[in-house]
């Protein structure tokens, strides 16, 4: 099997950054992610106004380089592409990832052409590109990143992304999951590789379980949706589409110069390959999750625990809103009830409403019945915070009070977590905080998926069992 170009480019022995400065983070400064995240290859800042950035020895040009360089950002002005360019040929790089804007996103004809001038620099000097307009590559694996603070943990999800500021807000969110990346990539005006060829290497890449797309538009249709559908049938893609609206449309084409078409033959398409789309970044990554810590889910039956009076009801409607069904508390789980002498045997359904039972029985008590029920195919857990403390709880020991309510280990159905954080004294006590905390990374450390509302744990558990039912 021939080896997709990426993989090449994203090996590199040497990076060079054009434009350095001694500004830490990203934007012009690139070097400081490059040695926080501890690239092992080679660090070359360029700059003809600096003798030395970053505690490293600044050269001029790239030309000026001794050893060997494979990948080069480039962060200065538009009108500098091309001489960067010329350079990099003549020192045989592979890769430039065109931090630098300012091209054809902005409608205007001479940017448009010096656009295509360095397509055609580039293709001569057999230069692959990422951008222009973009962040470029996160790669926690190989230690190269494109921003100050991002996790140094690798993990299966890959994205693509034509919005750089989009990538932050991703991977910020999904670091809150517990998700960590293979590699992110922003990839701009998509000026030589596009989002076919990130989908596509993506689809092969061994490093990469579940791929995250957003998308503004695409430059081959029929392509990319081929491409979408191989990939389907091996490995969850899920996408969000920008500019869907006429606003969001006339916003596409001055951030990544794409056209966006019509949002109803998109989302037929996106179907119809297999993928599954969500309408914001949330939702992205709430998809994410639920791939990432379920199993496959193959029937909609859900068994709600938790919440109380109002929430219950609420719970219900948004289960079933999302496509669920909230099926009634089972004859079976009534008759243990009343066989355990429960005054609400008769009572208490699905959702389970816990305002009712806290005097009764224990809460793990319904958790533990459900997940042994057939009737069930999957949990959904509503756990609202924070808890008061008496004087004789420390902290550790409510801490695994409410781990032991979990029932975690008598469970062998998927479950999700609701985990509300509202409440009396939320923003005030930090113990209480710290101890909610202390929670959510346990519930995650235990593949258990965390979301802050019923109704996304809905939506995305029906969007997971809507793309296994797909591949029956």
């Amino acid at each position: 099997m021939p080896t997709h170009p990426l993989e090449e480019i994203l090996h590199p022995r040497a990076i060079a950054v054009v434009g350095a400065s001694n500004r830490g983070g990203g934007g012009p400064g690139f070097v400081a992610p490059l040695q926080e995240l501890g690239y092992k290859g080679q660090i070359y800042p360029v700059n003809p106004k600096y003798s030395e950035i970053m505690g490293m020895k600044a050269y001029a040009s790239v030309k000026d380089i001794p050893g060997v360089v494979d990948y080069v950002i480039s962060s200065v002005p538009a009108s500098q592409v091309l001489g960067v360019l010329e350079d990099c040929r003549q020192k045989g790089v592979k890769a430039v990832h065109l931090f630098t804007a300012r091209f054809s996103e902005t409608g205007r004809e001479e940017a448009a052409k010096l656009e295509q001038e360095i397509l055609e620099l580039a293709r001569k000097g057999g230069i692959r590109l990422i951008g222009p307009n973009c962040m470029g590559v996160y790669y926690p694996r190989e230690g190269i990143s494109f921003s100050s603070g991002l996790p140094r943990e690798s993990g299966p999800v890959g994205l693509a992304s034509q919005s750089g500021q989009a990538v932050h807000e991703i991977v910020d969110l999904a670091t809150q999951m517990g998700l960590r990346f293979s590699k992110a990539i922003s990839y701009g005006n998509a000026l030589d590789f596009n989002e076919c060829d990130y989908l596509e290497y993506f689809a092969q890449d061994p490093e990469t379980k579940i791929i995250m797309m957003y998308i503004e538009g695409v430059r081959d249709g029929r392509r990319f949706f081929d491409s979408l559908r191989h990939t389907t049938a091996t490995k969850p893609v899920i996408i969000v589409k920008g500019g869907r609206g006429g606003a969001g449309t006339r916003a596409t084409a001055s951030h990544t110069a794409s056209l966006a078409g019509s949002v109803e033959v998109w989302e037929t398409a996106v179907s119809q390959a297999g993928a599954v789309s969500a309408a914001e970044l949330e939702e992205l990554v709430d998809l994410a999750a639920a791939f990432y810590y379920l199993p496959p889910i193959k029937g909609r039956r859900v068994g709600v625990a938790g919440g109380s009076g109002g929430s219950s009801v609420l719970a219900a409607d948004q289960c079933e809103e999302a496509g669920l069904d909230v099926i009634p508390l089972p004859v079976k789980i009534r008759e243990e009830l009343k066989a355990k002498g429960s005054a609400i045997w008769d009572w208490i359904g699905n959702p389970a409403d816990f305002s009712i039972a806290w005097d009764d029985f224990d809460f793990g008590e319904m958790i533990e019945m459900m997940a042994a029920n057939e009737n069930f195919d999957f949990l959904i857990l509503f756990v609202s915070g924070p808890w008061q403390r008496g004087a004789s709880r420390s902290i550790k020991n409510l801490i695994e009070e409410h781990m032991k309510r979990f029932r975690l280990e008598e469970i062998n159905k998927p479950l999700l977590v609701v985990f509300q954080e509202g409440g009396r004294g939320s923003d005030s006590d930090r113990t209480m905080q710290k101890m909610m905390n202390e929670i959510k990374m346990r519930l995650i450390a235990a593949n258990i998926p965390i979301f802050p509302s019923i109704g996304r744990a809905a939506r995305a558990a029906s969007k997971v069992i809507d793309y296994y039912q797909r591949g029956k």
